[in-house]
């Protein structure tokens, strides 16, 4: 029908193709209507698709790394010669070696330095002294500095930790020597010309007197006395006979333990941390007390403390009497 139109007018028209339907991909755009075809598993890229490096184009890549390489080298002024990696290597392996024996050269250095310096000092020292030694025994009008003299007295350290009585620092510590005596040694108190009770003083090496009487052996009430005063000691000493020949006696010694007030030996005043030697009727007195201490022993003569004993009982009979 169409050809027959076509004619009918005189014209001859081709007539149009028809219209081939495009195959949907599945992708988003297409029209909803046209059926979704199955998708197609993808082929690997062939290698031919790959884009091959001929063996031109990779050297001339080498040569351009090598060339940057270069021009590298030649901002730095480094040598442009071009180095193995082994080379290479072995150079960084010996780098941290190189840098521990500059460091160990420059500590060794420095040490020598520090020595040099400590006995240039240490010259100089020396020889200040010896100028100094010079002049001092060169000049009259200076005499040498004497030397400070030993200090034997009593620092109490080891007291404090071995000398410990009822709670109490004991200042006094008894010699090696200590003995207790054979001899039957007595104190005779007197007050104001008043005898007072013998004090028996042969049962121990030594008797501590003092004002505190928790630790003391024989008590001093006077204000004036010390809390430790004096030490009564009793010595093993080496002595000399009348024939000439030696022998060992225990003898009695007084021993101040650096009291305030003092201690006095027939009216005069002994050294404190230094033993004395007694004798039989001997006067001791402490601090400012009245109070008088006669040494005897068992065969001592009584005669004149026994007259001075009945003097006093006659006076307190007649006292009672009146």
């Amino acid at each position: 029908s169409w050809q027959q139109g076509s004619t009918a007018f005189g014209v001859s028209v081709t007539p149009p193709e028809p219209k081939t339907r495009e195959r949907s991909s599945g992708r988003r755009g297409t029209s909803p209507r046209s059926p979704r075809s199955p998708r197609s598993p993808r082929s690997p890229r062939s290698p031919r698709n790959r884009r091959s490096r001929s063996p031109h184009r990779v050297k001339r890549e080498q040569e351009g790394h090598q060339s940057s390489g270069d021009e590298h080298r030649r901002r730095n002024g480094q040598p442009e010669e071009r180095r193995s990696r082994w080379e290479t290597s072995s150079e960084t392996s010996d780098r941290p070696r190189e840098r521990e024996r500059d460091r160990d050269r420059r500590s060794w250095a420095s040490q020598q330095a520090e020595r040099q310096q400590h006995d240039e000092r240490r010259r100089e020292n020396r020889q200040q002294r010896e100028d100094n030694e010079e002049q001092s025994f060169g000049s009259a009008d200076n005499p040498p500095a004497e030397k400070e003299k030993p200090n034997f007295g009593l620092s109490g350290a080891l007291t404090e930790d071995t000398n410990t009585f009822r709670g109490v620092v004991i200042k006094y510590n008894e010699p090696p020597e200590a003995r207790i005596p054979k001899r039957r040694w007595r104190l005779y108190p007197f007050k104001n010309d008043e005898a007072l009770p013998v004090m028996y003083i042969h049962r121990q090496s030594a008797y501590l007197l003092g004002r505190q009487r928790r630790i003391a052996d024989i008590p001093i009430d006077h204000p004036s006395c010390s809390k430790q005063h004096a030490v009564f000691q009793y010595r093993l000493v080496e002595v000399t006979r009348a024939d000439g020949t030696t022998g060992r006696r225990v003898k009695p010694y007084i021993i101040d333990l650096g009291s305030g007030n003092g201690t006095f030996l027939n009216n005069q005043r002994i050294e404190a941390q230094r033993y004395y030697e007694l004798k039989e009727k001997d006067v001791l007195k402490f601090g400012f007390s009245s109070r008088e201490y006669v040494l005897l022993h068992e065969f001592s003569d009584t005669t004149e403390v026994d007259a001075k004993r009945e003097e006093e009982d006659e006076g307190l009979d007649e006292v009672n009497d009146a």
